[in-house]
């Protein structure tokens, strides 16, 4: 093995939102973007198949790759299976871990406190003296609480209760048969498609915009989903037992609703006033780099695992 492919690593952020990859080699740092992971699918095919497109772009075989994956279940048969895997043949070391433990470090680094990260899913890890926790990020069926799929889930609901005469009217309904003109098959076209998840997703942006411009119905469900957020990250510190003052930062593309982040900064505040918002220092994929450089006593080892050959 040359000295350049020892120095060599693979970083892979791979969210349901997109896979994204940064190769830093002695003579550079490359990055690329791939299709999100489909969590209802198994993940070795889709890593390895990240792996095989940068390799095959770049000519590079890299010494080290990490993981940070959304829907991870088990760290250590994963990164077994990885290893051991064709396509990775020439690799010597993987790390991997789920994505809450990259966005964690990629936002606060060794910081004990609370990182939300809430996209198409949402999970929220909290780290504090002595060990660390996972808040939700149980998937669109049993959790995601506040996510942009619940946020999505809950404005076709509220459309379809304005359509049958259950709820109130909302601006919402026009944003819904922009895709269904048909309102009453539109859960029958739903179902039927294999990319449903993302399309339920795709409503959490346009609710934020009309919860901002005064839909009632639009507000609520914002508000409800910074409540939920808000409860995560409360749990997250008091789990912990982190200090008072530890960091509280807020990453991810529902955060980009600033009613929703003002609610959910005002909801910690309510019961942890000393907590301190952070802006986040970097990246998931920031984190997936640092990833490769924890040692066997960091707080976050029991939630990675690291393998080698030999």
């Amino acid at each position: 093995m040359s000295e350049a492919q020892h120095r060599t690593l693979l970083a892979i952020d791979a969210g349901q939102t997109g896979i994204k990859t940064r190769l830093v080699r002695p003579d550079g740092v490359r990055d690329a973007l791939f299709s999100g992971v489909l969590t209802d699918r198994p993940l070795l095919g889709q890593l390895t198949h990240v792996v095989e497109a940068v390799s095959r772009d770049s000519g590079t075989t890299p010494h080290t790759v990490t993981f940070g994956v959304s829907g991870l279940t088990d760290a250590d048969e994963e990164a077994r299976a990885l290893l051991q895997h064709p396509t990775l043949a020439g690799v010597q070391r993987v790390v991997v871990t789920h994505d809450s433990v990259t966005s964690f470090l990629g936002a606060l680094g060794d910081q004990y406190g609370a990182v939300v990260a809430a996209g198409t899913g949402v999970v929220t890890l909290g780290v504090g003296p002595e060990h660390s926790t996972r808040v939700d990020g149980w998937g669109y069926i049993m959790g995601d609480a506040g996510s942009g799929y619940w946020i999505g889930r809950a404005a076709l609901d509220a459309v379809m209760r304005a359509h049958d005469g259950r709820g109130p009217a909302t601006s919402l309904t026009a944003v819904a048969q922009e895709r269904w003109a048909d309102l009453s098959s539109a859960y029958i076209a739903l179902q039927a498609s294999e990319d449903r998840v993302r399309i339920v997703a795709s409503f959490a942006a346009p609710t934020a915009l009309l919860a901002a411009t005064g839909d009632e119905v639009a507000e609520r469900i914002c508000r409800e989903a910074a409540g939920e957020l808000a409860l995560a990250a409360l749990t997250a510190l008091r789990v912990t037992e982190a200090p008072a003052d530890a960091a509280v930062a807020a990453i991810g593309g529902v955060f980009g609703s600033d009613l929703i982040r003002t609610a959910f900064a005002d909801a910690v505040r309510s019961e942890a006033p000393d907590a301190r918002f952070v802006s986040p220092q970097g990246s998931g994929l920031d984190g997936a780099v640092a990833l490769a450089g924890l040692g066997p006593r960091h707080p976050l080892r029991e939630r990675f695992a690291d393998v080698s050959r030999g």
